[in-house]
């Protein structure tokens, strides 16, 4: 008789051997993971900013959520299981919403209401119709602008544009499931066309008017649609991560900003996202209560200052209101009327902080 064989199998490639862990959050990695958006910039210099409480988002004006809160939020998040669960979970941050987040919490907690053991896409999915529908109008809206500009380029060069939002036209009309419009393709497909040296400008007012899609921090439409798509978990976690603070470049580091504190915001990570590398000028053109909320930005960090945070970095406010002057051409101008700090006494402030040790190392020798 021939011996069996005793020879052990490897697993199938797709048994389950072991769970895969739930990934750990950090307020570093959290907006990464979740958002595409870094917590700062490649170096250290935002850190000061990132232990703020109570601060006001300079871009839309709601109180940000601070990162201390993103692990209690985590756990709170993993005992929902149903749609009246994730409402009384987001109620806690309704003070924090910015509007698209805020109206989709409305339309929750009336589903919440009439289907408590139901699950948030279920609602998503009953209303997802009406608002393709109205998404598709938004966007067609947006093109129709950039066609408009295109009026002002070279037959040649407007040609070439044209047969992009043509192509985007057709696509947002059409009702295939495998063809769907995509923001970010199109925006990247622009990059190919190479203006005339005379043609620049208006080119880059063509790209920053793309900017102008839908998309789910901006259009409550384009909320529905994108999320009917996913878990309740990952609903609630979206609406939550959007008033959650991030670290803004004011100079896009595209464009050559540093990663410098003087060149740092802390904003809402939608307020971030949602401006990707679009001239300050023209996101003020989006969202003109934007000086005020950067007076109001301002305040709450001097007050901060003045109560004994953000050591070492007194000249911040000075810093800030210069930076705000140049890149947005005199549209934003911070008064500093409520700072106690001159700006030499703020500067010898950081001084004194920088050399604090000097006296206690030299006593030591």
């Amino acid at each position: 008789m021939s011996k069996k064989n005793t020879k052990k199998t490897a697993p199938k490639a797709n048994s389950k051997v072991n769970p895969k862990p739930a990934p750990k959050f950090t307020p570093e990695s959290y907006l990464r993971y979740y958002y595409d958006i870094p917590y700062e910039g490649t170096t250290s210099a935002g850190k000061p900013l990132r232990k703020l409480r109570d601060i006001t988002c300079p871009y839309r004006g709601i109180k940000i959520i601070p990162s201390e809160m993103i692990k209690g939020f985590e756990k709170n998040l993993a005992k929902c299981k149903t749609a009246e669960d994730a409402v009384k979970l987001l109620a806690a941050y309704k003070k924090n919403m910015l509007p698209v987040e805020k109206s989709m919490y409305a339309i929750f907690k009336d589903f919440a209401l009439l289907n408590p053991d139901d699950d948030l896409q279920n609602c998503l999915e009953m209303i997802k119709t009406n608002a393709l529908t109205k998404l598709k109008l938004e966007e067609l809206e947006v093109l129709d602008d950039v066609d408009m500009l295109s009026r002002k380029l070279s037959p040649q060069t407007a040609l070439k544009l044209r047969t992009k939002t043509t192509k985007c036209r057709q696509i947002i009309l059409s009702n295939s499931k495998h063809d769907t419009f995509k923001r970010k393709t199109f925006l990247n497909s622009l990059e190919e066309i190479i203006p005339k040296e005379n043609e620049r400008e208006i080119f880059s007012d063509i790209k920053n008017k793309a900017l102008f899609l839908p998309t789910s921090e901006s259009s409550r439409n384009a909320f529905i649609v994108k999320y009917s798509k996913r878990s309740q978990t990952e609903i609630v976690r979206r609406i939550f991560i959007a008033s959650t603070g991030s670290i803004e470049h004011i100079t896009p580091a595209s464009l050559g900003g540093m990663n410098t504190i003087g060149n740092f915001l802390l904003t809402s990570a939608s307020g971030n996202r949602y401006r990707e590398n679009m001239p300050l000028t023209e996101y003020i053109k989006r969202f003109p209560k934007i000086p005020q909320y950067m007076q109001k930005y301002v305040d709450d960090i001097i007050e901060e200052i003045h109560n004994g945070g953000m050591k070492g970095n007194e000249t911040y406010p000075y810093k800030i209101k210069k930076k705000l002057m140049e890149e947005s051409e005199g549209r934003i101008m911070i008064s500093l009327s409520k700072y106690k700090y001159t700006e030499e006494e703020a500067a010898k402030a950081v001084d004194e902080f920088e050399h604090r040790w000097d006296d206690h190392k030299s006593s030591n020798v």
